[in-house]
């Protein structure tokens, strides 16, 4: 068991929370029960997310998107009121780590997504420096392999916008190079396209794309990877969850509950 002040004061310390400027509370979401022995993890907390929780009584819930973002409207109405009354009438605390849980160089999505697809970090480029930049560990024969690792590895294929007279077989090699720059950052990070190219990438894996991003791949040489916003983020809070088994001694449950998007 660990005093909920206590854990909350170690993650909040192991993230960092206070470099980030953010668009949501990081941290103790939800006031729940004084002692934690048992933590459910996951991407989301959604109804279905917390309902489990309740079923496995669990202490706390750690998820990735928390309940509460800017420019809410700050009722507590429909699913605001469905999941929060779930939450306080089995007082069970949340925890939510948005941007600090991208960032960690070791838990974090992006460092977590970079170990899935055997990717190896050389620097980092964007907003708060979260997006991560650097080449796969081992040699890439095309474009087609790496789309076929990531495939395999979030268990969905990715959505892939080529650059215009693009080939894949012959260009991957040349004059790309035996060592494509690859830039990754997990989730809704479309918007970090142009700070990508600019930073050298010739491969972008994000977990959504909007429509000018199409236009701007074909139009700047740069191969754009779409891979499930779900699918790009559910690493990192699985990772800070088995580190505080690990390190405190807590019971961890990773959830992982299907989403399309």
């Amino acid at each position: 068991m660990m005093l909920r002040e206590d854990l909350k004061h170690s993650l909040d310390v192991l993230l960092a929370c206070s470099q980030f400027k953010d668009y949501c509370p990081n941290g103790l979401q939800v006031e729940g029960k004084k002692k934690i022995g048992l933590i459910l993890s996951g991407v989301t907390a959604s109804l279905a997310l917390i309902e489990q929780a309740i079923e496995q009584k669990a202490d706390a819930l750690l998820v990735h998107h928390g309940l509460f973002w800017k420019n809410q409207s700050g009722v507590v109405t429909g699913w605001m009121k469905m999941r929060l009354s779930q939450l306080l009438a089995h007082d069970i605390n949340l925890f939510a780590y948005h941007l600090p849980l991208d960032a960690h160089p070791t838990l974090g999505n992006n460092a977590q997504l970079a170990a899935a697809l055997g990717l190896e970090q050389k620097g980092h480029f964007g907003e708060q420096n979260l997006g991560m930049i650097g080449t796969s560990a081992t040699p890439l024969k095309s474009l087609d392999e790496l789309v076929m690792r990531v495939g395999l590895a979030l268990n969905k294929a990715p959505l892939v916008v080529m650059p215009l007279q693009f080939d894949l077989r012959a260009d991957f090699k040349t004059p790309l190079g035996q060592a494509p720059v690859i830039a990754w950052c997990t989730g809704g990070a479309q918007g970090y396209f142009e700070s990508a190219i600019q930073a050298g990438a010739q491969v972008f894996i994000t977990g959504e794309i909007s429509e000018p991003q199409a236009h701007l791949a074909r139009e700047c040489g740069v191969v754009y990877m779409a891979c499930g916003h779900h699918a790009t983020e559910r690493g990192g809070v699985r990772a800070l969850g088995e580190h505080l088994a690990q390190t405190h001694g807590l019971e961890h449950r990773f959830l992982d509950l299907d989403n399309p998007a």
